[in-house]
C-alpha cells in the first residue's frame, strides 16, 4: 500500500442542513496535484454539502449549533455553518 495524502474541503453553507446551498469554500490539496486558493473560482466546487458526500468526500466536522445572543440574531460578521470534508488520495 502506497503512502497517502489528505485533501481538505471547507464548505460554508447557508444554514445547518447539508443540502443547503454553499455560500463560501476553501480547498487544500495535500496530494500536491493541484493548487487552489480561497476565492480562486466564481463557482463553488459543489452546490451543497450533500453533493460533496455523494462525490466521495467524508464529512469530518460540522459547526456546533449555537443560538445567537439576544440582539445579535442578524449579525453577519462570520459564516456560521462551516463543514469540513476530507478525501484520502493514495500516492
Amino acid at each position: 500500500m502506497g503512502q497517502g495524502r489528505q485533501n481538505v474541503l471547507v464548505l460554508y453553507l447557508a444554514n445547518s442542513a447539508l443540502d443547503s446551498p454553499v455560500i463560501g469554500w476553501a480547498r487544500y490539496n495535500g496530494a500536491g496535484a493541484t493548487r487552489h486558493m480561497s476565492g480562486d473560482s466564481d463557482d463553488p466546487p459543489y452546490a451543497s454539502g450533500l453533493d460533496a458526500l455523494r462525490d466521495g468526500w467524508r464529512l469530518i466536522q460540522a459547526s456546533q449549533l449555537l443560538p445567537h445572543a439576544r440582539g445579535e440574531e442578524f449579525d453577519l460578521a462570520y459564516l456560521k455553518y462551516e463543514f469540513f470534508f476530507e478525501q484520502w488520495i493514495e500516492t
